[in-house]
């Protein structure tokens, strides 16, 4: 009986997992736009690796940043999940993560923070980046 629960339960964090993923409301559909308790979600269930870019709208490196960050999601969606956090709207996960400057990217592989980028950079900084975590 808690066995079959279990299943349930995963099916329904499953469809709500794919349910955000199809409602993304980014200019690329690549790209997640996460909230406190989707940030978390993703974070336990993906088994990809989690690119996040903490900014904020009256940032302008951050609005200079967004599209090579769509770019690259589009580019690499397959093997990585691509995701915005804004820090106005999250300051909680901001504090989380000491998020000191934006824009800040952050590599997450199993849930866990294996790299940071701070401050805008060059594409094929980035994208380095995303390649020596790919399998």
């Amino acid at each position: 009986m808690s066995y079959e629960f279990d299943d349930e339960i995963e099916k329904i964090r499953e469809r709500k997992l794919k349910e955000m993923m199809s409602t993304s409301s980014s200019g690329g559909g690549n790209v997640l736009h996460l909230n406190s308790r989707s940030f978390k979600e993703i974070l336990k269930s993906e088994s990809r690796p989690v690119l996040v870019d903490f900014w904020a709208e009256w940032c302008a490196p951050c609005r200079l940043l967004s599209p090579i960050f769509e770019r690259l999601a589009e580019k690499y969606s397959d093997k990585v999940v691509f995701a915005k956090v804004n820090v106005d709207d999250c300051p909680d996960i901001a504090e989380e993560y000491g998020i000191m400057a934006i824009p800040t990217l952050i590599l997450f592989t199993s849930g866990v923070e294996v790299e940071r980028i701070v401050g805008l950079v060059p594409e094929k900084r980035i994208e380095s980046l995303i390649k020596k975590y790919l399998t």
